[in-house]
């Protein structure tokens, strides 16, 4: 364990058993870098297989030491939880702060699980899917009652995406997570290397994960982590204390000049990336998926890693370089979200100019363009061709998505008009107002008769159209777990605290909405098979029009004509490519027929044409 600012370091040896009784406490000895270290002897230890570290130091400076408490190993490969009868009985022996920690497993030393074969897919190839492991498998009636949850459980969604055509599978945190702070998404790390005890149905977690990684490589998906490594569940200075902070914790956090927590994650701390300590426990937990399998890694707030050793926003990041030599080394994606509460740096501006990222103005554009804002056509040309002004011509840098984990579902977003975020506990205070959603003439569900019928139809062409519009831009698509068959969370656009079924998919959703999935489906293989292209754009003329006023854009794409009409009006287009066209999918059946090179939209609908391959 490193610690630049501890006195006196052991390690505490503990069988889960008895987890408030130390078998073993063993002092730890420290060299020149700093790295205190103990070798133990199994021995003497017998079949005790936890352990923990307590930590003491001066009491100057701002590092927090507590040589009563537990602390967990920041390189955890697995950590146990005691019972709760466990911990009521730690408080009475008075072991309370033995009773209450989080402890490290010994390693068992076996053979590692073994991942097989890896897919790796072009970037036109690329489709994402945003999922949570509990969330995809919660209520999922394909899935063992034993496994909903878990890992093992994930592995029953495999033929689901099959059938969508997904190539790639995002996962939202799989590290071990704060089981007891209330964050259901996984963004309150815990340890950084060890998988999540919640998502292992047995008692292997390695081998379930594996596995699961396995699964989605066999029918040809890529498994992709949402890893959160610019803060932890220590949160602000009246925290939990797990480890980092009580083993050096200036050497770990951003501090401000008085000792208290830097806080542009918005989580109550930041992790000093570009500290050495910090850096390798990062570079590590990255190769411990690795070896497990896993294909490449999305940064939550990533911009945070990029900072230097004060906190500053740099242009250069010696760690941002060398996690790219590890993607390059153990050839895995690298995609950033490029911003955090005080810098945003999407397109060139983050150190890591090789990454790919997630388009927030993409996503913002759509929104607009969908609900026809007046002067949105511009942004919307802009979102169909990758994004130039943001990544140039290099389209496979941007990661588009008009939905995520974080906001509205795309049911949601053609549902409500605003925010219903009571169920979370701050008086609707919490997640963003800038939402860009339509509710299509109603709020909600309960719907009077009279307009139900049109309502539910319009909902349904908006959200077709929103699948077009991503589907068929350039770049690579990303949608939530649900999107592809109307899955909703009642208006709530930042449930981050809800383990329950408003975050569960409804698996009475696909047969309701059987007609969107179908449509999802038949456009991913649409761009597979016929859209390897640059994008071109048109209108209704040869020239797109991208005044204020406009409301519609026309696209060409390798094999592929795309139009949409968010206008309220119908409106005739001319087909300004050469070459036999066909429609292949409208969101709306009331689109004209294709005759002489003309053709007709409804209202706030799109068509996909096909052009004929020469043989």
């Amino acid at each position: 364990m490193w610690s630049s600012a501890a006195t006196e370091v052991s390690v505490v040896i503990i069988d889960r058993d008895e987890p408030f009784v130390a078998v073993r406490l063993q002092q730890m000895h420290v060299d020149d870098s700093g790295v205190w270290s103990a070798r133990v002897a199994a021995a003497d230890v017998g079949d005790a297989d936890l352990y923990g570290f307590r930590v003491d130091g001066p009491p100057h400076g701002f590092s927090r030491f507590d040589s009563s408490k537990l602390l967990l190993d920041p390189e955890a490969l697995e950590v146990w939880f005691p019972p709760l009868h466990s911990r009521d009985l730690a408080r009475v022996h008075g072991a309370d702060t033995l009773g209450r920690s989080p402890f490290a497993v010994l390693p068992h030393g076996g053979s590692r699980p073994a991942v097989t074969s890896r897919p790796r897919h072009a970037v036109n190839d690329l489709v994402i899917y945003e999922a949570h492991v509990r969330g995809v498998t919660a209520l999922a009636p394909h899935v063992p009652v034993g496994q909903r949850g878990t890992f093992a459980g994930l592995q029953h969604h495999v033929d689901h995406l099959v059938s969508l055509g997904v190539t790639a599978v995002e996962l939202l945190p799989v590290h071990q997570f704060d089981p007891d702070e209330g964050n259901y998404w996984g963004y309150m790390p815990l340890a950084w290397s060890a998988l999540h005890h919640g998502y292992v149905a047995g008692h292997d977690a390695d081998r379930e994960f594996a596995e699961m990684v396995q699964a989605f490589h066999d029918v040809d998906i890529e498994v992709l982590l949402d890893v959160v490594y610019n803060h932890t569940t220590e949160e602000d200075i009246d925290g939990p204390t797990f480890n980092l902070r009580s083993i050096d914790d200036g050497a770990y956090y951003v501090l401000h000049d008085d000792g208290t927590y830097r806080d542009d994650a918005g989580c109550g701390n930041v992790v000093r990336a570009a500290h050495p300590a910090a850096s390798k426990l990062i570079l590590d937990s990255l190769n411990r998926f690795a070896d497990l399998g896993v294909d490449g890694f999305r940064f939550d707030l990533g911009s945070l890693l990029g900072r230097d050793v004060n906190g500053a926003v740099q242009r250069d990041s010696e760690l941002i370089d060398r996690i790219t030599a590890l993607g390059v080394e153990r050839d895995v994606r690298m995609i950033v979200e490029a911003w955090d509460l005080s810098a945003y740096q999407v397109g060139d501006a983050f150190p890591g100019r090789s990454w790919a990222q997630w388009n927030g103005p993409f996503r913002d554009q759509c929104r607009s363009f969908l609900r026809a804002e007046l002067g949105s056509a511009a942004g919307m040309a802009l979102a169909l061709q990758g994004s130039p002004q943001l990544f140039g011509s290099n389209v496979g840098r941007s990661i588009n998505f008009i939905t995520a984990h974080d906001g509205f579902t795309l049911y949601d977003l053609v549902s409500y008009e605003r925010k219903h975020n009571i169920a979370n506990g701050q008086n609707g205070n919490d997640g963003t107002d800038d939402n860009r959603s339509w509710n299509c003439g109603w709020e909600g569900d309960d719907i009077p008769p009279a307009i139900a019928a049109s309502v539910r139809a319009l909902r349904m062409q908006q959200m077709q159209n929103a699948f077009v519009l991503l589907i068929l831009s350039a770049g690579i698509p990303m949608f939530v777990a649900g999107d592809e068959f109307a899955n909703t969370q009642d208006g709530n656009n930042n449930p981050y605290n809800q383990d329950n079924q408003i975050t569960w998919l409804d698996w009475d959703r696909p047969a309701q909405f059987a007609e969107l999935t179908q449509f999802v489906r038949t456009l991913i293989a649409l761009r597979r098979s016929h859209g390897d292209g640059d994008v071109i754009l048109h209108g209704v003329d040869a020239d797109p029009d991208l005044g204020s006023t406009s409301h519609s854009i026309a696209w060409e794409r390798g094999d592929l004509y795309a139009i949409a009409n968010v206008w309220w009006e119908p409106l005739e287009f001319g087909i300004h490519a050469p070459g036999e066209w066909t429609v292949a999918l409208s969101s709306c059946a009331d689109t004209g027929s294709l005759e002489a090179g003309r053709i007709t939209l409804a209202p706030r609908s799109t068509v996909v044409l096909t052009r004929a391959q020469a043989t």
